[in-house]
């Protein structure tokens, strides 16, 4: 993945999370055989998501991780997932490959990618705080079924999930410092 488009997505995250620390990690785990679907030709996000859980737990100052990989993912019954995530737990999981304006046959285009991208961080972050799926469209938590639902939500939290996450994160970490993920 680009750093640019990482970097972008990181300003972002610290926008959606004001009272959070996000970092960039130049470290590529490797994705083995067994994350292979082959019959598929997906990765299964479930096992990927354990290397990212077991990854982050090796370090104890981290409170959330994410990982973010360019390839073709999914979970359980689904045909594809944009992102997986612990809920409420440590470890997410995004994945940039339908969220390529290419994938659909469109011109590149930066600022959708890292909109998209950003929407689906935002996202499976906030489940791992404890955010279930949002009924509200235009949410970031709303539950995309496709790229039309990613797109037409915003990559900010609806007024109830604000104060869920709110009240969450301080629970999390406490109302005086500053968390990392």
């Amino acid at each position: 993945m680009e750093l640019p488009v990482i970097n972008r997505i990181i300003e972002n995250l610290d926008m959606a999370f004001p009272e959070t620390t996000a970092k960039f990690i130049d470290e590529t785990l490797p994705l083995s055989e067994k994350t292979l679907d082959k019959t598929r030709e997906q990765y299964d996000a479930d096992t990927i998501m354990r290397l990212v859980h077991e990854y982050g737990e090796k370090e104890e100052n981290w409170n959330k991780i994410l990982g973010v990989v360019d390839v073709d993912v999914f979970s359980d019954e689904l045909n594809f997932v944009f992102g997986k995530a612990e809920c409420p737990g440590k470890a997410a999981l995004i994945s940039m490959w339908r969220l390529k304006p290419q994938f659909y046959g469109a011109q590149e285009n930066l600022e959708l990618f890292v909109d998209r991208g950003t929407k689906e961080a935002v996202h499976e972050l906030g489940h791992t705080f404890g955010l279930k799926h949002c009924s509200n469209p235009f949410c970031v938590m709303y539950f995309s079924n496709s790229i039309f639902e990613t797109d037409r939500k915003q990559s900010l939290f609806c007024n109830v999930c604000y104060m869920k996450i709110e009240r969450l994160t301080h629970e999390e970490k406490g109302v005086d410092g500053a968390e990392e993920f």
